[in-house]
């Protein structure tokens, strides 16, 4: 089984090479058939020169701004079995790899799976609040996929997918701008196959979104965005604030 890393990146000298580097270190742990691939995403600053400076990176490059449409350009470009979509200011823990191996060679019926995220910059009070709505978000999984059959739940940026299925439902929506691209492609991926979400695949994230926009106002912009994709196709909101620092 190959798997493909895609990381899409736009203006992210400061956070790619903590990424990649964790990559690297899963790699070296998991002897694995594996590539990785990043999208430099119209960016401004050096974040396409840094990501060249990795002799075992590949890179692409995609002029046209937007989450989905680096995706889907990272997904065009690779040739993986399954498909990581991780996201440029993230750190793999130890042991990330293992377990989406794992969970995909032992259940041939596991098309999509992914976890939360636990931001490590972020106090641990506002980690607990980030935890409660994923536990609010897990429920609803479980109601929709498992019982209403209508939907699933994906992290964006800690999500991994079969191939075959992806191609199936056309890849990622690339009208999707930002909010609502992971619940889009969960509910497109849940209606070919089994869409897993579990607490046991976490990855490390910077959370300066949320400390930039506070804690519970995006965490309920989320929430409303995840519930309108999920019943009437497309995000609420359209728009989204490009945070870097």
């Amino acid at each position: 089984m190959r798997i493909s890393f895609v990381i899409p990146a736009y203006n992210e000298e400061k956070n790619l090479p903590k990424c990649l580097d964790s990559v690297a270190r899963e790699l070296a742990r998991t002897h694995c058939d594996a590539e990785v691939i990043v999208v430099n995403n119209a960016s401004t600053d050096r974040t396409g020169e840094l990501a060249r400076g990795y002799s075992w990176v590949r890179v692409v490059d995609e002029s046209r701004k937007g989450l989905t449409r680096a995706r889907q350009a990272g997904f065009a470009a690779s040739s993986g079995d399954i498909i990581a979509n991780i996201d440029s200011d993230t750190v793999v823990p130890e042991g990330w790899l293992a377990k989406v191996l794992r969970e995909f060679e032992r259940d041939e019926r596991l098309i999509a799976l992914s976890g939360p995220y636990i931001y490590y910059d972020l106090p641990a009070y506002h980690r607990a609040l980030v935890r409660l709505f994923y536990i609010g978000g897990y429920l609803s999984h479980i109601f929709n996929h498992h019982l209403l059959k209508g939907g699933a739940m994906l992290q964006g940026g800690n999500f991994i997918l079969r191939r075959e299925p992806l191609e199936k439902i056309g890849g990622f929506d690339t009208s999707i701008e930002f909010y609502g691209e992971d619940t889009d492609i969960a509910k497109r991926m849940s209606k070919v196959g089994k869409v897993k979400w579990t607490f046991a695949l976490p990855m490390y994230t910077s959370g300066r979104r949320l400390a930039n926009e506070g804690v519970f106002r995006t965490g309920m912009r989320y929430a409303a965005n995840y519930f309108y994709t999920l019943f009437f196709g497309k995000p609420l909101t359209k728009t989204y604030s490009d945070i870097r620092s």
